[in-house]
Formats: structure tokens, C-alpha cells, sequence
């Protein structure tokens, strides 16, 4: 894939490869790790905000060093479901508006992916969304450290999709990262970036 079709990727060609497309079957952490079924995990839901300018971009967080999990780590905005949430579009664009302050109405919903399930108990469903600019964003700083954003060609790039292992509890692991500059987007969000590849451009 060389770099001039990589940066022809447009909100209107996400638009209508999105459009009517089924989502993949679940997928599980890095692929080939054995984990309970979906059912018996938390439910999940993050945002994959694409920013509709020229060059498209995503828009990422970096967790805060508050929180007691996942400090420091790249995500995408989103979280756990509550009670009230009645779809994963729901959860999603209420945790996004928590964490970032984009208000729901600011998101054209595309479509959504399979559910993610990984190692820590969650079962993440991605919702993808399109925002217009200007974006008139107030980070809740208790959650979020950071908000930056990485050009849609160079997620949808598949030499940028690094894969690495670690020994854990005597097993080898795998997990994709990329590196963006000085972003070191790893793990499960690596991984959902990955599948969203896999989804719509990479078949």
C-alpha cells in the first residue's frame, strides 16, 4: 500500500465503507489469547473520534496520572457501562463527554465494532464517530492528561502495526504497539486500532 493512497483516506470513503458493513466477530486480546466468553465480562464502550479536516485524524487521550489504573496509558475516551446506558453509542459518547467534554451532538455515529474483550475483564465495544471541527474540547484533568491526534493514513498504515511479546506468569504474550512521534500507543488500544484496520481498509 504506498503513501498516496494511504493519504487519500477521507471521512467520505469511511463513511461508505462503514455504511451496511457487519461488524467482525469478537476478537480477543492480540488475537490468540484464550479468555471467558463476552458474556461474563464487564461491559465496555470507547469512542474512536475521527476529526473531518483535510487529513483526517484521531483523537486520543493520555490517561492521567490520578487514576489508579492505566495511568499514563494512550486510550481512546470511553469507559465502563452504567445502568442508565442503553446502547454502547450511549455509554460511549457519555464518557466521552465526561473525560474530553465533546458533546454528543458534536458526533456523527458511523457504525460500530465487534466487541473487544481483553485480559483485564472488559469486553469494549468501539463506536466509531465523526467530528467536525472546530472542536471546542475542556479535559476533565482527574482522567485525562493529554488529547492529541494521529493522521488516519498512519493508523490505516500496516508497517506502523508493531508486534511485540513479554513473558507474564511464565507465558509468552503478545500486544501491537505504534509509535507516533513520542506516543507510544500499545495494548489494548494498539489492538483496537488493529481491528479497525483489519475492518475497513485491510479487509
Amino acid at each position: 500500500m504506498d503513501a498516496s493512497h494511504l493519504q487519500s483516506y477521507s471521512i467520505d470513503w469511511l463513511r461508505r465503507t462503514l455504511a451496511g458493513k457487519p461488524p467482525p466477530p469478537a476478537s480477543f486480546y492480540c488475537d490468540d489469547e484464550t479468555l471467558p466468553g463476552a458474556a461474563r465480562q464487564r461491559p465496555a464502550s470507547v469512542l474512536v473520534p475521527v476529526i473531518a479536516q483535510a487529513v483526517p485524524t484521531v483523537l486520543f487521550t493520555v490517561r492521567s496520572n490520578r487514576l489508579r489504573s492505566g495511568a499514563g496509558q494512550i486510550s481512546f475516551p470511553g469507559g465502563g457501562a452504567e445502568a442508565g446506558d442503553l446502547t454502547p453509542e450511549h455509554t460511549a459518547l457519555r464518557e466521552t463527554a465526561e473525560e474530553v467534554g465533546l458533546a454528543g451532538e458534536r458526533v456523527e455515529i458511523l457504525g460500530r465494532l465487534a466487541p473487544y474483550v481483553t485480559r483485564n475483564g472488559y469486553c469494549i465495544t468501539p463506536v466509531i464517530g465523526v467530528v467536525r471541527p472546530p472542536l471546542t474540547l475542556a479535559p476533565n484533568h482527574n482522567e485525562v492528561a493529554e488529547i492529541f491526534e494521529v493522521p488516519l493514513w498512519f493508523l490505516f498504515d500496516p508497517r506502523n502495526h508493531l508486534r511485540h511479546s513479554h513473558q507474564s506468569n511464565g507465558r509468552l504474550r503478545h500486544y501491537y504497539a505504534l509509535q507516533y512521534g513520542d506516543y507510544y500507543i500499545r495494548g489494548v488500544t494498539a489492538g483496537l486500532v488493529v481491528n479497525l484496520y483489519r475492518h475497513i481498509a485491510g479487509g
